[in-house]
Formats: C-alpha cells, structure tokens, sequence
C-alpha cells in the first residue's frame, strides 16, 4: 500500500491512465537490476528512481574517471576516483529516499551474474561491451527474465526489449561482436536511450502501453530522427533457438 506521501509524490503519473495507484504499488513492489553505472545506466537509475520503482540493484565495478563526466550524470567532479555505486548510492538517495539502494561494486561475470539477478523482476543494460552483454543474455535466456538492450555510438542508438522465449535475443540481432575500442559519445545520446530503457521498464513492471519488443528503435540525433525496424528470431540462434 502507498502512504500518503507517496499518494502526494507521484501524483502527476498515478494520474495517466492505465496506471493510477495500482500501477504505482507494482512499481513499489519491484526490484530492477542496472548492469552498469556509466551513461546509460544513470539516466536510468534517475528516472526510474523517480518514478518509485522499489528497488535498484546497481552494479559497477569501475570508479570514476574524468572522461566519463560528458554522460555519467550520477557522477560529478568531486566524485573522481570514487566508486561509481557509491557515487550513484549517494545522489539516488536524496532524489528519492523511499527507493532501496542495493549498490555492488563488484565485476558482471558468469560466476556472479547468477546471484546479481537473484530476485530480479528486469534487467537494463547499461553496458559498455558485447561480451559482458552475451553473458547477461545467457543468463536470462536461463532465468526467463527480461532484457531491456541500449546501445550508443557517437550521435546514434538504438533499443529493444527481449523477451524469452518471445522474442528475438541478443545474439539473434548480433550474432558477432563489434571489435572492442574506444568510441565516440555525445552525453545526450546515452541519455536519451537511458531513458527509453527506463520508459520501457516502468511500462513493464505496471504492465500498460506497447512494449518495444521484435522492434529494434533507432535514434539518429545527427538528424535529429527515430526509425523502427523489425526484427525475428534466428531459428539457428546458438543462444536461443530450440532444438527440433
């Protein structure tokens, strides 16, 4: 049940139809993991812990460093050399003190990835590599739990939801991974996908509106335009396809 305050806080969104104080107590009732405290990941973090999701599990491993401040907006200068969970624990907190912090600096591997999913509604990637990013879709290929994808170059990204079983995977939309280097990045971009992942995820957990699932969203800031396309398993995914 929410609490007055709570009533009072989010009450702009309890006012959107289909979500109203239900939507609002799933939101409460929820834990979202958040693989990454980079750009992506805190643009995320922010809105959904203003919209009241009940828990973010945030993982992390770097701490950080002053080229990350164009697009880590969790992060500021006197944070430099700090661990990014810690960085992101302390601004989250203040923004919203009824959202549980369940900060891990620790590294996303196959060993850990079981146990930081543990209890998991969602999982948004706020990932900055491919092989990090297959590891998390075997695991929830395994666990049968959500992925919300981001990813970001220069002026461009793009998102999609995975669904198991339902819809394509990762390695189903990139069967390879692009080779490893440093990219360019304008701090609007993560930003502006980060929050893709974090509408995707609210619409979710209440369970309203059209899900960004079999569509790949393409956003080109350059030119400042959104495409669409669709996308189909690969019935010889090595990640996901069913045997005969």
């Amino acid at each position: 049940m929410l609490d007055k305050l709570e009533v009072l806080r989010y009450d702009r969104q309890i006012m959107i139809s289909h979500f109203g104080e239900k939507g609002q107590e799933k939101l409460k009732k929820s834990r979202v993991l958040i693989a990454g405290a980079g750009g992506l990941g805190s643009a995320a973090a922010y809105y959904l812990t203003a919209a009241g999701v009940g828990s973010l599990r945030i993982v992390d491993k770097d701490e950080v460093d002053l080229s990350n401040l164009n697009r880590q907006i969790l992060h500021w200068s006197p944070d430099l050399n700090r661990p990014k969970v810690e960085s992101a624990k302390e601004k989250l907190s203040q923004l919203n003190p009824w959202t549980d912090l369940d900060i891990r600096k620790e590294e996303i591997n196959e060993e850990t990835l079981p146990r930081l999913m543990e209890g998991c509604d969602l999982v948004l990637d706020g990932l900055d590599n491919f092989p990090t990013r297959y590891l998390v879709n075997q695991q929830i290929l395994r666990l049968g739990i959500p992925f919300i994808y981001g990813g970001i170059l220069g002026m461009m990204g793009m998102a999609t939801m995975i669904q198991p079983g339902q819809t394509p995977c990762l390695k189903c939309l990139f069967p390879q991974a692009p080779p490893p280097q440093k990219f360019p990045v304008l701090g609007t971009t993560p930003g502006i996908i980060g929050l893709i992942e974090a509408n995707e995820a609210i619409k979710y957990l209440v369970g309203f509106g059209k899900l960004l699932t079999g569509r790949l969203l393409v956003y080109n800031g350059l030119d400042m335009r959104f495409s669409e396309v669709r996308i189909e398993p690969n019935p010889e995914c090595p990640a996901c396809a069913l045997p005969e």
